[in-house]
């Protein structure tokens, strides 16, 4: 190839590049408003808008992998969390961890409901744009302890309970599902020790995310075995009866025996359960 001729290639190639190059653009602009719901930007929305960046919540979370990685991404948190769920954790976050044991650095930012609500409005917009799956990580996967840290600081002790050594009281305005939330995490053995609460992040256990939704076409199949009669009843029955009803196919039993615990009846009070199922009930 000549000069002349490597030069008409260059100019052709850079032609072709530039022609698909815009294409693109064209096209990409042509799709903004269904990928990106325009349709659904509510005064509402648009208002939640205003208090994430009111708060600086972006210091700290990040919105389509963009942001501060101090925290975890929220692009899809409105879909893996209800409104009940986040409405009660942004009233008060130092109810659903423990600081010494999780290191909770969400600051309680005193939020009014008027702002809670608007901002879950904004959260809900943002789950649905299209990301084409953009950031691929989970929020989470396992909540592994510090090691050193004392459970009995984060064990759940309910009023007229004994309490072991280092524990602290559960006050009675404490929300079910925040309580639930630290149970997941520091009951023996810890739950998050083989369930993740990311759909699709299977590990020892199936993913808990979306268990309510689960649970109810569980209990309306024909091939149920247990006795739950609604979703909640069904995942108190997992908690206390593990073998109660087995997933077929699935890789968690074995010879009619679910590998989950069967000690939880033991060593959970009724009350625990019911924070315990109040929580997975929220996961989305």
């Amino acid at each position: 190839m000549n000069k002349r001729q490597t030069r008409l290639f260059a100019i052709a190639s850079t032609g072709l590049a530039a022609l698909a190059f815009l294409g693109l653009t064209v096209d990409s602009h042509r799709q903004f408003p269904s990928l990106t719901n325009e349709s659904q930007l509510t005064p509402q929305v648009i208002a939640g808008k205003n208090v994430w960046h009111k708060f600086n919540c972006v210091n700290c979370h990040t919105l389509f992998g963009e942001g501060a990685y101090y925290a975890p991404d929220l692009t899809k948190i409105a879909k893996l969390r209800g409104e009940q769920y986040l409405t009660a954790y942004l009233k008060n976050p130092a109810q659903f961890y423990d600081e010494k044991r999780h290191r909770r650095l969400m600051p309680k930012q005193n939020l009014s409901d008027e702002e809670i609500k608007n901002l879950i409005s904004f959260l809900a917009w943002v789950s649905n744009v299209d990301n084409g799956g953009w950031p691929p990580r989970p929020i989470l996967v396992t909540g592994a302890a510090i090691p050193g840290t004392d459970l009995a600081a984060t064990q759940q002790v309910q009023p007229g309970a004994q309490a072991p050594p280092g524990a602290r009281p559960v006050s009675g305005d404490e929300n079910p599902m925040a309580l639930g939330e630290r149970l997941f995490r520091s009951v023996t053995p810890a739950c998050n020790a083989c369930h993740s609460v990311a759909p699709g992040v299977n590990m020892a256990g199936p993913s808990l995310a979306g268990v309510g939704e689960r649970a109810a076409k569980t209990i309306a199949s024909p091939d149920y075995k247990g006795k739950a009669k609604d979703a909640n009843q069904y995942i108190h029955e997992s908690i206390l009866e593990p073998s109660a009803h087995l997933v077929a196919g699935a890789m968690y039993s074995a010879n009619g025996v679910s590998f989950m615990p069967n000690t939880y009846s033991q060593s959970l009070t009724p009350e625990q359960v019911d924070q315990l199922a109040a929580y997975l009930l929220s996961l989305k």
